[in-house]
């Protein structure tokens, strides 16, 4: 069974340059093994990236032992639900891909949060009201 988005589509691929995901299968999908529920699909933003340098996860810097690249503003990348909430708190949030954020994220953010930060607009945008 293919996970869902948190508009209750299909979950879409995130972004496979740099190759993303918990499971770095381009997509923010989830399981037992993602602890930090790797779940929302954000592009990354300069203060964004400041921010998760401050916070003690630096994902500007390659870590090639876990396949990272290193971030630059404009990538879409698989970011956990606890950093994400803790930028949003502080004021950088990273804009958000709706399609690409796996509804798992909702048990920790809620869709409003998201919604707010949201960068793409589904096909029916009824469900963003």
């Amino acid at each position: 069974m293919s996970e869902r988005n948190v508009l209750g589509g299909e979950l879409e691929p995130c972004g496979t340059d740099p190759m993303t995901g918990f499971f770095r299968d381009g997509c923010c999908r989830t399981g037992e093994q993602d602890q930090g529920s790797h779940t929302i699909c954000a592009v990354a933003t300069a203060e964004f990236l400041d921010h998760q340098r401050s916070i003690g996860n630096d994902l500007s810097r390659p870590m090639p032992a876990y396949s990272f690249p290193g971030l630059v503003p404009g990538d879409r990348w698989c970011v956990t639900a606890l950093n994400w909430a803790r930028a949003h708190r502080d004021g950088v949030a990273a804009p958000v891909v709706l399609a690409s954020t796996n509804e798992a994220v909702l048990r920790l953010v809620p869709l409003e949060l998201l919604q707010q930060h949201a960068v793409d607009v589904p096909s029916d945008p009824s469900g963003l009201v």
